[in-house]
């Protein structure tokens, strides 16, 4: 059963209620910082198979953090636009100390 959202600050206790495991949000961390870093080294080195690499680092570091530490099926495959969103937002809040790691 999927559950609707009328908007992102709606999804978002969702999205961090999904992310409980400590793990699970370290890896989310590492893959989001691993994105970041693929990014960059796809614009400084004119090598468009950086991005193929952010995308493989993001996912599977988030994947590997639902399907063996927090046992639940990804918030990307019911909600594809607020997960990304979720994912950065997390992110931001993990930096600002507003979400523990």
């Amino acid at each position: 059963m999927t559950t609707s959202f009328s908007s992102f600050a709606e999804f978002y206790p969702f999205y961090l209620s999904e992310h409980a495991n400590t793990i699970s949000r370290r890896l989310h961390f590492v893959g989001s910082t691993g994105v970041l870093a693929c990014v960059v080294s796809g614009i400084v080195g004119g090598n468009a198979w950086w991005y193929l690499a952010a995308v493989s680092c993001g996912y599977g570091f988030a994947w590997v953090g639902h399907f063996f530490f927090e046992h639940n099926r990804p918030a990307t495959f019911r909600h594809p636009i607020y997960s990304f969103l979720g994912d950065w937002a997390m992110y931001r809040n993990i930096l600002r100390g507003k979400v523990r790691l």
